[in-house]
């Protein structure tokens, strides 16, 4: 599995470091957007400096995307297949969704904007109550 990792680190253009590989292996374990703070908590000899270094050019190369959950720390994921979020506003259970009709919507955006024409990228994450805290 490390091979991957080196694949994917490599293929960017990237330096092939175990601090890298570590980092990427973790965030590939998580499978959910997480702090620098929760990972920094996982990992073993890797400085924060070194971490948030890492988070930066991982980002930087596409390697990570960062994810707007609306809460105080930014929270970064594995730049995998694209999907989005439905997040619960009160106990934070997180589920994702591959469904995105966004072409079409920014065709209707920019047919309508005046200042734009060309739409690069996107987020989208949705909030709202999970089943369990509507039954409580």
């Amino acid at each position: 599995m490390q091979n991957n990792f080196s694949k994917e680190i490599k293929a960017k253009g990237l330096k092939i470091t175990k601090a890298r590989l570590a980092i990427f292996e973790i965030l590939v374990k998580i499978k959910h957007p997480e702090t620098v703070q929760n990972i920094y908590k996982k990992l073993k000899n890797i400085d924060l400096v070194t971490l948030y270094r890492t988070i930066g050019s991982f980002e930087k190369n596409g390697l990570l995307r960062r994810v707007d959950l609306h809460k105080d720390s930014v929270y970064y994921e594995i730049n995998t297949n694209h999907h989005h979020h439905i997040i619960c506003k009160k106990c934070g259970v997180m589920e994702d969704f591959n469904i995105c009709d966004i072409n079409r919507l920014t065709k209707k955006i920019t047919a309508k904007a005046s200042q734009f024409k060309i739409i690069n990228e996107h987020n989208f994450e949705l909030f709202g109550v999970c089943n369990d805290c509507v039954k409580s």
